[in-house]
């Protein structure tokens, strides 16, 4: 092939200039040649400049075009910058070197008649070749895709292949018109699908990207799947009926469930109504099983468009799973009235009452521990402890077992109790006295032997071999009757020794007041074997967060504590409304007396309302026929201790709490403090009762005197 005479010039030129720049700088430092050199390879540089600068296409072969004469300008000043031809002739082999790259390179003139070379000799026409249309999916050309999938398949590589992926295949939702889900894989073999967001996928479909949702593709017969595929659900119908018209499911899943909802993490299992009760039940669980559910009850109602008033709606957390009760009416406002049915317990001594119309059970003795069983009642006045008193007193007596009542205060219906038990009294000296005895009677039992093998043994419920018959003793008003500035001490210690020592032989001891705390009557150890022993039961304590306090006092561990509200009011209307139409707000509604949270064996609390009984109708329809006492046996015992006489006495008997003046003395002329329990039991003096020694002649005076500065 014959040489172009361009490029022919152009080797020309480069042999001629070589010698010229080794030359000229070394031989002619102020030659003209050597200005001309370094003008041509300025201009070299504001071509360059120039060619960077511009938007044009081909910047690149500007750049190249102007590169020889600057690198001669610099050849030429680094020549007329050195001593002599430079180190080994450096200048030289500088200018050699730059006339080789201009005669082996591709010539730059090539470059600059890029759309105008000569033609050598005429070429042979040759036919237009046949233009061949692009396919449609060039990745997958001919599998037989249908119309939907070359349609959805045209529109992402409009989109220039969101997340580098190709669409396999396009499938119709059933009954929908835009709704679709398409298979994706990554367009290289081998690579995972990263960087695909909902918003990529939306932007070729033009729908919004919250209708959008991108889904793993797990592994079936026939297909792969994996980190190289995903699934992309666009369903701007089923989202458009979702957000007007949604479902139960969809409801909970988009506003309850969500992170900011009423109870995130959640998912609803189904819902029900019971019409006959007259409620509609949701349940749900946790998505995943070991997390423990997070309910805020209001959100909750009002995501669901429930009523959010707390005496309709009431939740019951159980593990991972939960139930959300509506009722249509406060569940918990009748009465239930008690009945001898209901208050008979079984052979495990177990006996009901109602909870949101459910009927739940106590026990009148412990059948899984072969024990007697203790109680704990709390509540302010006029909450409905005394009602409960007399239900389990009842179930108690119908289970042929003892009753003593002590209080502090006259009451019209501990009194009216008093005809139905063996022992009921008022005053703080009538407790401290009942709580003696019953201390000594511990005692008592513990020797007292059986008839089959003449040995005493500890108390076996319904053991029909046993001599005595369990005791159950209440003290209403505990908490004011252990701080009497007389008989608290007592009271208090004879108390805590009842609790730890009275189970075995077949004693209770049931003490009711307003505080589980210690500094309020009731000791740590009191407390522990209280609730170990018993189902506490907290009736409003004053306000929802002093009742959720008590209650979870009375737990070993803290559970959520359902809500006492003040009163059954069903919300009627917007208190927004009432206030700007000047309105008068509703009435309070009906009373929460007898509605109690009860803690439940294992520590879970849930709310109860007592059986109603009507204290001004004959109670004996509901207690036994006689009523159940101690045996003669017990019953002497305690005579000889001076423990049984009659409690109502107004004064103590002498030396009944505190020693006689000269009894057990030091010989200082002062009385010694007695131990609580038996006859002249007690820790502490009375103060202001210590018997003085009468002063009748002028030596018991001096002796006196001697007695109170200790001389």
């Amino acid at each position: 092939m014959a040489t172009p005479r361009s490029v022919t010039l152009e080797r020309l030129a480069y042999t001629l200039a070589a010698p010229v720049l080794a030359v000229a700088p070394n031989l002619y430092p102020d030659s003209p040649v050597n200005q001309v050199v370094q003008l041509v390879g300025a201009a070299g540089i504001g071509g360059w400049v120039l060619a960077a600068k511009s938007d044009e296409p081909g910047a690149g072969r500007k750049i190249l075009r102007w590169t020889p004469l600057v690198a001669a300008a610099a050849i030429d000043v680094a020549a007329k910058n050195t001593v002599g031809w430079g180190p080994y002739g450096m200048d030289g082999l500088l200018a050699a070197g730059w006339a080789a790259v201009g005669l082996l390179v591709l010539p730059y003139s090539r470059h600059s008649r890029r759309r105008h070379r000569p033609a050598l000799a005429a070429p042979v026409p040759q036919p237009a070749p046949a233009e061949v249309p692009e396919p449609v999916a060039p990745a997958v050309p001919g599998d037989g895709a249908d119309l939907l999938t070359c349609e959805v398949r045209m529109l992402w590589e409009n989109a220039g292949m969101p997340g580098r992926t190709h669409v396999v295949k396009a499938t119709r939702h059933p009954g929908q018109r835009h709704d679709m889900t398409i298979l994706l894989r990554a367009s290289e073999t081998g690579r995972p699908i990263t960087g695909l967001t909902e918003v990529a996928v939306a932007a070729p479909f033009a729908v919004p990207s919250s209708d959008v949702v991108l889904s793993e593709v797990a592994i079936q017969p026939g297909r792969q799947g994996g980190p190289g595929w995903m699934e992309a659900h666009i369903t701007p119908d089923a989202n458009q009926r979702r957000r007007t018209k949604p479902t139960d499911q969809e409801k909970w899943t988009d506003r309850v469930a969500s992170s900011k909802g009423g109870a995130p993490g959640s998912e609803l299992v189904h819902t029900t109504r019971d019409n006959e009760r007259g409620v509609a039940f949701y349940r749900a669980r946790m998505a995943d099983p070991t997390d423990t559910p997070r309910i805020d009850l209001p959100k909750l109602c009002r995501a669901l468009g429930l009523p959010e008033d707390d005496s309709r709606v009431f939740v019951l957390v159980e593990g991972a799973e939960f139930l959300i009760s509506v009722f249509d009416t406060p569940p918990l406002s009748p009465k239930f009235p008690a009945t001898r049915e209901l208050l008979s317990p079984d052979a495990k001594g177990m006996y009901g009452f109602s909870i949101t119309g459910q009927p739940v059970h106590n026990f009148v003795f412990q059948h899984d521990k072969n024990a007697a069983k203790h109680g704990l009642v709390l509540g302010v006045t006029r909450g409905g402890k005394t009602q409960f008193f007399a239900v389990t007193m009842v179930a108690e007596s119908n289970a042929g077992q003892i009753v003593w009542l002590s209080s502090c205060f006259k009451d019209e219906k501990t009194t009216a109790l008093g005809e139905y038990i063996d022992r009921q009294g008022i005053t703080p000296l009538y407790m401290a006295r009942q709580l003696r005895a019953a201390k000594a009677l511990c005692q008592i039992r513990a020797e007292m032997p059986w008839a089959y093998d003449g040995k005493p043994h500890d108390y076996k419920p319904g053991d029909p071999r046993c001599p005595y018959k369990q005791l159950n003793v209440y003290a209403d008003e505990f908490m004011t009757a252990s701080q009497d500035p007389e008989y608290g001490e007592f009271i208090q210690a004879d108390g805590d020794a009842l609790t730890v020592m009275g189970l075995k032989y077949g004693i209770g001891f049931n003490p009711a007041g307003q505080s589980p705390f210690a500094h309020n009557g009731f000791s740590t150890e009191m407390k522990d074997n209280l609730r170990q022993n018993s189902r506490p039961v907290i009736f409003n304590m004053g306000s929802p967060g002093a009742t959720r306090k008590a209650a979870e006092g009375t737990m070993e561990n803290a559970y959520d504590v359902p809500t006492i509200p003040a009163r059954y009011a069903p919300k009627e209307g917007s208190a927004i409304e009432r206030a700007m139409a000047g309105e008068a707000e509703p009435e309070n509604g009906v009373s929460t007396g007898g509605v109690a949270v009860v803690v439940l064996d294992n520590g879970r609390a849930v709310l109860m309302k007592a059986l109603y009984v009507d204290f001004d109708d004959d109670l004996a329809d509901l207690f036994p026929s006689e009523v159940n006492r101690l045996t003669d046996y017990e019953i002497s015992e305690l005579t000889k201790l001076g423990l049984w006489f009659d409690w109502s006495e107004p004064e103590p008997r002498p030396g009944e709490f505190w020693p006689e003046p000269g009894e057990d003395d030091d010989g200082d002329g002062k009385p010694r403090r007695s131990g609580g329990g038996g006859k002249g039991g007690g820790r502490g003096s009375k103060s202001g009762r210590s018997a003085e020694p009468k002063v009748t002649s002028p030596g018991q005076a001096l002796e006196a005197i001697k007695s109170l500065t200790e001389a």
